[in-house]
């Protein structure tokens, strides 16, 4: 209860209503941000991030200075997962300019001062200006593509004649308008059904999809579901009674519930054995947080004692599902680099890390590698109060090509057999000392 009322408190000191940063969330990021000529800058933060509670002085006194200048939002993305997902936000705090092109918001890459920011927004405002003036565009309309627009070819469209087929027999979880083409909230619901539809196949890899059915021409699925007003939207999972969607119906609002219906049903992710750069530079970086367990040598637990090891990170992997972390492995001695960069080298094993590469910092676990001492780890970092240090050097360390590990009990190396059945001893030798 303390720990709720601790995240309540600094949620509600970030950024208050006499602030003039806008607060930004799924129901009004495309009325305010998208649909708006203006100049924005966005910070995507999360509550409990210590660099955001940092910055928000400072972007408060820079929102203060851009007043009737440039727009200054920001977004609670640990509330809003989709609008962080749809504009690829992987760390906090995240600012984006939100500029004339509001479908490809460019990443500000300047100091966190409010001196700076000023500064990088009215650079953004002057490129702006001058792009109007050379005649480039600067349309934020729905069909130009990228974060806010969509394509229409990626909402299905869905008949009585393959309405079993393509949703009842799938796999996949499916979200479907029934609508009507003479209905006005029909109409205003398009836009956002379609960028939605393209952000969803996207970010679930089409395990989420978005269908549409005229339901003035396709009555016998309509008259099935009991449709009886425009539009209605249902969702369907296989072998389960349609859920009527009671979501708001902008796009970040059916964004939001695909995600969280993708995160449900989601399988957990690979536990991979870091076999060489590849494996851990992909794993890493298509995730905010990267949990890598060192596991003694084989010759030290054998392959019964691996498996379970590796059982409780598959365990926690499933548990943690939601927060798409990577998870990767790797034997005592084999990425001597990697682990002299988080502090460990040649002791304390099994031990584990958890890695953010986009901000070079580690945390370790420093309880038992246990199903209970692994989350109690994950807890304190997903809620800000693990402590963290700088991967050595500031950069990732080499990382060595080795063989997979067979599945098998370790053999320790096969001594060599020397002959020494023509070697002449020497006659003082005693051979009864041999």
């Amino acid at each position: 209860a303390l720990l709720g009322c601790s995240l309540v408190l600094s949620i509600q000191a970030m950024y208050s209503s006499s602030d003039d940063v806008v607060e930004l969330t799924p129901s009004n990021f495309n009325r305010e941000v998208i649909q708006s000529d203006s100049l924005w800058l966005v910070e995507f933060y999360a509550p409990w991030c210590g660099h955001c509670q940092n910055l928000a002085p400072e972007w408060k006194k820079a929102a203060t200075a851009l007043k009737g200048i440039v727009k200054v939002g920001a977004v609670d993305a640990d509330q809003h997962k989709s609008l962080g997902g749809q504009y690829s936000v992987r760390g906090f705090p995240t600012i984006k300019i939100f500029g004339a092109n509001k479908n490809k918001p460019e990443e500000y890459q300047g100091g966190r001062s409010s001196q700076a920011i000023v500064d990088g927004a009215m650079n953004a405002l002057r490129s702006l200006v001058k792009d109007r003036l050379s005649g480039k565009s600067g349309s934020s309309g729905y069909n130009n593509g990228g974060g806010g627009g969509g394509s229409k070819k990626d909402v299905v469209e869905l008949t009585d004649d393959n309405f079993d087929k393509m949703v009842l027999e799938s796999n996949d979880v499916w979200m479907v308008e029934f609508f009507a083409p003479w209905c006005g909230h029909c109409k205003n619901l398009e836009p956002e059904w379609t960028a939605a539809a393209t952000a969803v196949k996207e970010q679930t890899k089409g395990k989420v999809r978005l269908g549409a059915v005229d339901a003035t021409v396709h009555q016998v699925v309509s008259s099935r579901y009991g449709i009886r007003g425009f539009p209605t939207i249902k969702i369907f999972r296989k072998g389960e009674e349609p859920e009527d969607y009671q979501g708001g119906r902008t796009r970040g609002d059916i964004i939001e519930k695909a995600l969280d219906m993708f995160s449900e049903n989601a399988p957990p992710p690979e536990l991979l054995e870091i076999l060489n750069e590849d494996v851990l530079k992909k794993t890493c970086e298509d995730s905010q947080l990267c949990i890598i367990g060192v596991l003694p040598h084989i010759l030290d637990t054998g392959a019964a004692g691996r498996n379970d090891y590796l059982q409780v990170m598959m365990k926690m992997a499933e548990k943690y599902k939601k927060k798409m972390w990577g998870w990767l492995w790797t034997e005592a001695g084999a990425q001597m680099e990697l682990e002299a960069s988080l502090g460990i080298g040649g002791f304390g094993y099994p031990a584990m890390a958890a890695i953010n590469t986009r901000k070079m910092k580690f945390a370790l676990l420093r309880g038992s590698f246990s199903e209970t001492g692994i989350h109690e780890f994950l807890r304190e970092l997903s809620v800000g109060r693990g402590s963290t240090a700088t991967l050595g050097g500031g950069t990732m360390p080499k990382i060595y090509s080795v063989e997979p590990w067979d599945g098998k009990d370790g053999q320790l190396p096969v001594e060599e057999d020397y002959d020494l059945s023509d070697v002449d001893l020497d006659d003082d030798f005693d051979k009864d000392e041999l």
